[in-house]
């Protein structure tokens, strides 16, 4: 399969029919960076502005509507020694009453965390209190990626919808195969948006951001459509809904769910209820920007 080296030398903040950075046929693979949510590079210099650049679009050959963009993240791989974060929770996610209580003197101060990849492990540079130089394992995930949208729309990076984008699903990482509906030829495939670690939810407003090399590989899904982002890896597939309020997210990625299960599974609508009623999962994407997303999981060993 033939291997794509590129170099990103402009970046994107909109998910849209921008002019294509490289033409790559079904089965290639491609080698890449992308900058942090800031535009950092892996030197640690601002070389774009945010939210969240997206390196691409990579036109598919062969990619048509109504096709399904298939993507699996080989690699993401953290390239600088530094990441940064935010050090308070959105005031969206917790109670009114406690608002006030939050730590607003650090709401604009990042945090900055040594991330040391061949430990695998995140750890505060400046020592907090009794958490001291906190130090966690980190789990790169790609937060923001997709495909253009229908309608010559150019939708932001800071938010999500059928098309994917900023979903930050912490479960999106390396060895994940991530499924797109295609709504203009070519697909327009980008991503970026890095964390080597985010909670469920990214409730603070970013994970631990910075900058990847990144390798993917694209095939197709001829003539099957879908409507809403997919995924799935060794143990389960998965499906996103990506909305405000909270409810209506659910119902998109339940409803895809169920025409998976009966499209690709050949599960009846009884059978198909009974899977989805009594074994899936539900995992939280983002819950901070202006789209929230919501994760329907359910077990491989559950299908038939």
């Amino acid at each position: 399969m033939p291997l794509h080296h590129f170099t990103p030398t402009h970046y994107y903040n909109t998910h849209s029919s921008h002019q294509p950075v490289l033409h790559i046929q079904p089965g290639d693979s491609v080698i890449t960076t992308t900058v942090d949510a800031m535009g950092q590079d892996e030197r640690g210099e601002k070389v774009t502005v945010g939210p969240n650049p997206q390196t691409g679009p990579f036109f598919v050959e062969g990619a048509e509507p109504g096709d399904t963009l298939v993507v699996h993240l080989d690699r993401l791989t953290p390239n600088r020694p530094v990441g940064w974060s935010n050090q308070m929770l959105a005031p969206n996610v917790v109670d009114p009453w406690y608002v006030p209580r939050l730590p607003w003197e650090v709401d604009r101060q990042d945090a900055e965390w040594r991330v040391d990849v061949a430990a695998e492990t995140a750890s505060l540079v400046e020592p907090l209190g009794k958490l001291g130089n906190f130090t966690l394992p980190i789990r790169p995930m790609v937060g923001c990626f997709g495909v253009a949208p229908y309608g010559n729309q150019a939708i932001s990076t800071m938010t999500s919808g059928q098309h994917g984008g900023n979903m930050d699903y912490r479960g999106f990482v390396a060895g994940v195969t991530a499924y797109f509906p295609v709504f203009v030829p070519g697909a327009l495939f980008s991503l970026g948006d890095g964390h080597a670690l985010q909670g469920d939810g990214e409730m603070s407003g970013s994970g631990i951001e910075i900058s990847f090399e990144a390798q993917f590989t694209v095939e197709l899904r001829k003539g099957k459509r879908s409507s809403w982002p997919r995924g799935e890896n060794a143990d389960y597939i998965f499906t996103c809904g990506n909305a405000r309020p909270l409810d209506q997210a659910v119902q998109h990625a339940t409803t895809e769910m169920m025409l998976w299960l009966q499209d690709d599974y050949g599960l009846n609508a009884r059978e198909a209820n009974l899977v989805v009623g009594y074994c899936v999962e539900y995992d939280l994407g983002n819950m901070f920007d202006p789209a929230y997303t919501m994760v329907c999981k359910i077990p491989k060993r559950f299908l038939p």
